[in-house]
Parts: C-alpha cells; sequence; structure tokens
C-alpha cells in the first residue's frame, strides 16, 4: 500500500500517523522488514529485535486511541550504540561491556519515545565513539549505502547507514568532534551538533568527551532535523551542562522565515592551512557561488585561531580521558580492546595534570576566537570533510589534497566546533568526483542552532534536495 514508505520524512509520517490514515504499526512491520533485508549488506545495527518495535508501535497506537496527541506519532528512530535504550543490550561499541544491558533509556531516548516515536534498535558505533570510522571487534565494520566497499565515516556510521539506507527516517547520534557530522556529509544526510548542553544527556555511559560531546541529530533533510531538534531541547537540572537558555524549543517556528540580511564568511581551509582534496573543494565552491546567486552575502574570510589550532589539537583530552576510564582494563586485559583504542590510552597514560591543564585553557581561548569571529559574522561556511568516503579497512585515506595524510586528517574541520561549543550542521551540497556526497559546514555562535537551521534549509531550497542512496530504490 505504502511502497516508498522509506523514503517519508519523518514530519510527514506523523502527521499520517497521527490523523489514524496509517498505524505505527504498519510503519514499524514495513521498517522490520527492511532492516531485515539490509542489515546483512551494510552491519548498521548492532542489536536489532523486530519485538521491541513492534510493541513500542502497538503501545503508539493505543495512546492514540485514548486521545493522546504524540507530535512524533510512530517515527521509527534508531539510537546509537553509546546511549542507552531500556532493557536492551548497550555496548559502547566495546567486549568491556558486551554483556551489559542498559537499565534505562537515555534521555534523548525517553524523550522520543514520550511524544510518540518508535526505537528501531541500536546502531553500529566506534568503540567508545573514539574513532573517525564505525568497525569494532565486537561488532564489525559498517559499510557506507553509497558504495558498500566504502566507510560511512564515524563514529556514528551505523546511525547514518540506517538513515541513508532508509532504515527510519531520523537518528539519535552523538558528536565530540565531528561524529555526527562527518558521517552525514559522507552518506548525504544533514547532521546537526547543537550547543554544547541543548539536548539533556544526564544519566548514561561515563563518556571520556564529556565537555565536548553532545547528543546530534541525522535526518535526509532540514526540517526534520530541527523538528527533532525542537523535540529534544529542554532544561534538565540533572544535566551539568543544561541551562534555562534551552527552556523554549525555537528551531520550527523560524526554519522558514525570509532570511534578514546576514554576513557570511566563507573558509576552504579554515584559517589552518587544512589539506583538502580538489574535487571536493571544487563542490564546496560551486555550491557557495550558487548560494551567492541566490542572494546570500559570503565573504573569503578565516577566522583567527590561538597559535596551537590545527588539525585535532585537543585530542589529547580523549587521550587522556580514555586512560582514566579505560586504563586498567587496557593494562590487566588488553584483549578486550581495539588496539587503536589501546594505542591511544597509551598516549593518555603519558599526558600530564599540567598538560590537560593548558589544554582545558586552550578551549577557552577557542571560545574567545569564535566570540571574535561572530562579532563581525553571523554564521561561518567551511567543508565538513576534505575527502569523499574511503575504502574500508584503513582509518582515513592514505592522501589529502596531493599531500600524505595523518589518520586524523579527514576529521579536521570538525573537532574546533566542538571546542567552542558552537552550533554547526553538515547539509548535503553535491558530490565529488567519485560521485559521493560532500557536506557543507553552517555554524553560527553560542545558543544561535535556529539560525544554523534557517540558514541550512533555505540553502537547501538554493541547492536543491539531496539525491538518495543507491539503496533507497
Amino acid at each position: 500500500m505504502h511502497d516508498d514508505l522509506h523514503r517519508w520524512t519523518a514530519r510527514h509520517m506523523a502527521q499520517e500517523v497521527s490523523a489514524r490514515r496509517l498505524s505505527a504499526s504498519e510503519v514499524a512491520r514495513a521498517m522490520c522488514d527492511r532492516v531485515a533485508r539490509l542489515q546483512p549488506q551494510l552491519n548498521a545495527f548492532a542489536d536489532f529485535d523486530p519485538a521491541l518495535p513492534l510493541a513500542a508501535a502497538l503501545a503508539v497506537d493505543a495512546r492514540l486511541a485514548a486521545g493522546e496527541r504524540l507530535p512524533l506519532a510512530g517515527v521509527p528512530f534508531t539510537v546509537k550504540d553509546n546511549l542507552w535504550l531500556g532493557g536492551r543490550p548497550a555496548t559502547f561499541g566495546s567486549r568491556v561491556f558486551a554483556n551489559f544491558v542498559a537499565p534505562r533509556d537515555s534521555w534523548c531516548v525517553a524523550r522520543l519515545r514520550d511524544l510518540g516515536a518508535v526505537p528501531l534498535g541500536m546502531t553500529n558505533c566506534s568503540e567508545f565513539a573514539c574513532k573517525g570510522i564505525t568497525a569494532t571487534p565486537l561488532h564489525g565494520e559498517t559499510h557506507n549505502p553509497w558504495d558498500l566497499r566504502r566507510t560511512p565515516g564515524g563514529s556514528s556510521g551505523g546511525a547514518v547507514a540506517a538513515v541513508a539506507a532508509g532504515l527510519g527516517p531520523i537518528a539519535l547520534a552523538t558528536d565530540a568532534g565531528g561524529s555526527v557530522r562527518r558521517p552525514a556529509a559522507h552518506t548525504g544526510l544533514v547532521g546537526m551538533k547543537p550547543t554544547l548542553g541543548r539536548v539533556p544527556n544526564p544519566w548514561g555511559f561515563d563518556d571520556p568527551n564529556h565537555l565536548l560531546s553532545v547528543i546530534g541529530q541525522i535526518g535526509r533533510n532540514v526540517e526534520d532535523v530541527a523538528f527533532m531538534l525542537d523535540a529534544l531541547t529542554a532544561w534538565e537540572p540533572a544535566d551539568t551542562l543544561s541551562s534555562p537558555a534551552f527552556a523554549t524549543p525555537d528551531a520550527i517556528a523560524s526554519l522558514k522565515r525570509p532570511l534578514r540580511p546576514l554576513r557570511l564568511a566563507w573558509s576552504p581551509q579554515l584559517g589552518c592551512d587544512l589539506a583538502i582534496d580538489a574535487d571536493v573543494l571544487a563542490t564546496l565552491e560551486a555550491a557557495i557561488e550558487q548560494l551567492r546567486k541566490a542572494g546570500w552575502t559570503i565573504e573569503r574570510a578565516d577566522p583567527v585561531w590561538p597559535p596551537q589550532a590545527r588539525e585535532y589539537p585537543l585530542i589529547a583530552l580523549q587521550q587522556a580521558g580514555l586512560a582514566q576510564r579505560f586504563g586498567e582494563v587496557w593494562r590487566k586485559t588488553p584483549e578486550q580492546l581495539d588496539p587503536d583504542i589501546g594505542a591511544q590510552i597509551e598516549l593518555g597514560f603519558a599526558i600530564s595534570g599540567a598538560r590537560v591543564t593548558e589544554l582545558l585553557k586552550l578551549r577557552e581561548e577557542f571560545h574567545a576566537s569564535f566570540t571574535r569571529l561572530f562579532d563581525g559574522y553571523d554564521a561561518l561556511l567551511c567543508p565538513v570533510s576534505p575527502v569523499e568516503a574511503w575504502p574500508l579497512g584503513s582509518l582515513g585515506p592514505s592522501e589529502i589534497g596531493g599531500l600524505p595524510a595523518g589518520p586524523r586528517g579527514h576529521a579536521a574541520f570538525t573537532p574546533i566546533f566542538n571546542y567552542g561549543g558552537v552550533p554547526a550542521l553538515s547539509l548535503p551540497c553535491g558530490t565529488g568526483r567519485q560521485g559521493l556526497p560532500v557536506g557543507l559546514q553552517i555554524a553560527g555562535p553560542r545558543f544561535a542552532d535556529a539560525l544554523v537551521l534557517q540558514l541550512a534549509w533555505h540553502a537547501e531550497q538554493a541547492l536543491g534536495a539531496a539525491p538518495f542512496s543507491p539503496l533507497m530504490d
């Protein structure tokens, strides 16, 4: 009856289910059938049991029949494996938690369920969400729906693989250095990193990147991502990063309003002389020119960062966090951990308390740099990733822009926005020479999430809707 259900937006699906023209159970059955068919190709899920979404959907149908108003009625969503879905395995991508069952929902999961959304299952992520690809000794490697021989990126690779393949229109994930935005860019999706603390996360796994990580939103268009962010925006005193400033959702209300005159900065190397492939840069430059033709005022301007800014300047905080949380496991039972994570832990052991304090001070300097930038510009445009998705089996491409690339070169354009706590979004803007998606990053001042989304929606209208992945046929 609805052969194209997997292509529907979250908003349209919720409207149809709320109007009782379609049941949540019908949606859930269709999604479960699709997961069963595509999971062997993608390995997007770390845990999937059709009994869970089917039971949740029946409960939503009963709530609607009882007269409840559910803004997200029947909308399937996935949950990254570093979050909790109560009563289901949650492994953080690690053998350390191979037998752990989540005692409750994460706050964001509970919120979506309260509003009528239906959880499909847990999506694969790299161990402790601390790698730029999605491959773990516990769950294996996730494949990109655009080309099954390539990575979707990480650490939220399972989340984007699911959405890009039509396994639910939206996904919950996390972003501590680009883990939502880069995978979204590599799979032709919209990925949002909101202002630090906007979406509460008061309980769950002990995150090595607590002061940088946010709950991110993934969807196939900007409106669904704004819809999802509004649903998750709240003040939660139990979360030390939460604030009354987040008490009122504001993204959908302003999303489609005409843009006021804005001054935007375009920085193709982000003021750090970062390497970028020529075809990716050409795709981005063409998108910038389209936006200028649509009436946008865009100036070529580079932010001024602290001298230490370069590829991933605060990665040592992650390494120190891993050493503090999992160093004893690595020393006693190294076979439980991904060797790449073990290498990060070894580096973390060597980081002194004085060095950690220096890095925290550097984080404050990044905040000051953003403040100066946004005194002169309303928003910043730059690349999300300097490369298209690369083949499975490696941490990153060996070359970027014709130069040798380190393991973090592909990830260099995103972490700075986590350091400043500012909102940033990945928007599909075309494809590179390999025919794979490229993402444009749009960032704004702290608390200006609604502006970032408004800009993204208007850019989406100017650039055209992103094409579906081949697996959406």
